[in-house]
């Protein structure tokens, strides 16, 4: 007998989770028995399913991709629940795995628990420490420097990750990968096509300008502000969440991106990170890369060309959806807010072109 342990929480669609499905895996993974208690959803960025619930006295968060599945969403957390189970115990700030590797039939879809992180996403809210006081707001950039310094700092093939990405030819890949993805939105019937001035000025610049040299390493991806969540009674990161972009690649990349999308108080990308972009206070690029520098002995003599390739690939990532708001799948308002921040990045990329 499980007890309440069999009831569904109400709120919570069977077909999304089943919790007698859950509550028997858990029971075989050794963890804590009992009733499902305080189920909630948690939003974020991405349309992956949160649940935070308690059980045995022990919280949890279990993450499953989203309630209509892609093709590569059950893959995706895989791939994430693999790579933080890796980076436990190496310092790096993210989210720590209880239990994975349940079988996909099981719920319908791949799913892990990991443990709930105690802190605040800046997209969604600025604690009064934080909004008050600027020079926290340049500490937040700064540990969000370090962290992905310290990711890109860390032997992915000591950490078993060495088929985790195909780290050769990364760079190379880049352009055309990404342009084949543009050109592919084609497929949406009312996209009329990309309309983000130079586009192939761009994409030739960075072929013309690619690094000779750079070293391997993990890559989150997606390391945006927004992709942070951030301690309540300091400047320092918590954890870096969303890693289903994480690969093996050039880290340096990561630092690209997060220069790329420094929100600016009066753009449209500042938007994206919600109340911090608003107030600002953030540090300038240069500090950030000098940042970086303190904890990684990467040449950072590129820097704008990977903040150039940032803005070419989150530009086309996003135009994605802008892509798919025209052809009625998607919000027509977050297209429209989406293809506005692609312009910005192509803005951007050109500024530091010249």
């Amino acid at each position: 007998m499980w007890g309440m342990s069999e009831v569904q929480p109400v709120g919570v669609d069977r077909d999304l989770v089943d919790f007698a499905v859950v509550g028997k895996w858990m029971d075989e993974q050794g963890l804590p028995g009992g009733d499902f208690e305080e189920v909630k959803p948690l939003g974020g960025g991405t349309q992956n399913i949160m649940l935070r619930f308690t059980r045995g006295g022990r919280d949890y968060v279990l993450r499953r991709g989203p309630k209509h599945l892609r093709a590569a969403s059950n893959n995706v957390i895989r791939r994430e629940s693999r790579i933080l189970e890796a980076l436990a115990g190496t310092g790096v700030r993210a989210p720590r795995v209880i239990a994975a590797g349940a079988d996909e039939s099981l719920i319908g879809a791949n799913f892990y628990l990991m443990e709930p992180i105690i802190g605040f996403n800046p997209q969604n809210e600025l604690p009064p420490l934080h909004a008050g006081q600027p020079e926290i707001r340049r500490q937040m950039g700064l540990s969000a420097v370090e962290a992905i310094a310290r990711l890109g700092s860390l032997d992915h093939e000591a950490l078993g990750l060495a088929d985790y990405g195909k780290p050769e030819g990364f760079l190379e890949r880049q352009v055309p990968r990404w342009l084949k993805e543009l050109d592919s939105y084609s497929v949406n019937e009312g996209y009329a096509g990309p309309e983000i001035p130079g586009v192939d000025r761009v994409g030739d610049w960075l072929d013309r300008n690619r690094p000779a040299q750079w070293r391997p390493g993990i890559l989150h991806g997606d390391c945006h502000l927004a992709n942070m969540m951030f301690s309540y009674d300091g400047p320092q990161v918590a954890a870096m969440v969303d890693w289903e972009m994480s690969t093996i690649g050039d880290p340096l990349l990561d630092l690209g991106w997060q220069i790329a999308t420094r929100p600016e108080p009066g753009t449209t990308g500042a938007a994206l990170i919600g109340t911090l972009g608003a107030v600002g206070g953030l540090p300038t690029a240069a500090e950030m890369t000098e940042h970086y520098g303190k904890f990684s002995d990467r040449d950072l003599s590129n820097v704008t060309w990977y903040t150039v390739l940032a803005c070419f690939k989150l530009g086309i990532v996003l135009e994605g959806t802008y892509a798919r708001a025209s052809a009625g799948k998607a919000p027509k308002q977050v297209g429209d807010f989406l293809h506005a921040i692609t312009l910005e990045l192509f803005e951007k990329a050109h500024r530091l072109m010249e």
